[in-house]
């Protein structure tokens, strides 16, 4: 018997994937944030990693899918909260001083770091998924997971990181 491939994620699982993922290291980042030590600041490069791909992905290929598909006017406002919500962690990163670790300040940018990526994920997974689920059919969210999995897996390369195994499964 051949052994089963896992079929290509689509577009919205494969961002999912990515969020909980995000989430889980900003969970962890959060608990570290008060140590002294080297694993707030591993986390938090780890984190700025992560979220440059997946900001990438989106705006690169997730994104502009979208706004082709979007017919109403709700749908292109959901768009453009996406892209400034990226903007606002984007000034946030650069905020968060290593030599700060194990201060109340890079706990609390550590805080307001985790509630904006959980903000924003959970406004794509509960608003922008469901209705680019209606917008696209399963093929195009298949190609589009297929042509995001690609890019991630170049951009990881770029920057030194190998694939995960999930993304090379797609």
């Amino acid at each position: 018997m051949a052994p089963r491939t896992k079929s290509p994620k689509d577009a919205i699982a494969l961002l999912t994937a990515d969020h909980a993922a995000v989430r889980e290291l900003l969970g962890e980042l959060e608990k570290a944030a008060m140590k002294h030590g080297k694993e707030a600041e591993t986390l938090l490069d780890t984190i700025e990693a992560e979220l440059k791909i997946h900001t990438t992905i989106e705006e690169e290929i997730f994104y502009p899918a979208f706004r082709e598909a979007a017919s109403r006017k709700d749908d292109t406002k959901l768009y453009y909260e996406a892209v400034e919500e990226h903007h606002v962690v984007d000034m946030v990163l650069p905020k968060m001083d290593k030599g700060e670790v194990g201060s109340p300040e890079f706990a609390a940018k550590a805080k307001v770091l985790k509630d904006l990526v959980e903000h924003h994920a959970g406004e794509e997974e509960k608003e922008m998924f469901p209705r680019a689920r209606k917008l696209m059919d399963k093929d195009e969210l298949t190609a589009l997971g297929e042509q995001l999995a690609r890019r991630k897996k170049d951009l990881k390369a770029e920057d030194g990181q190998t694939a995960d195994k999930d993304d090379e499964e797609a």
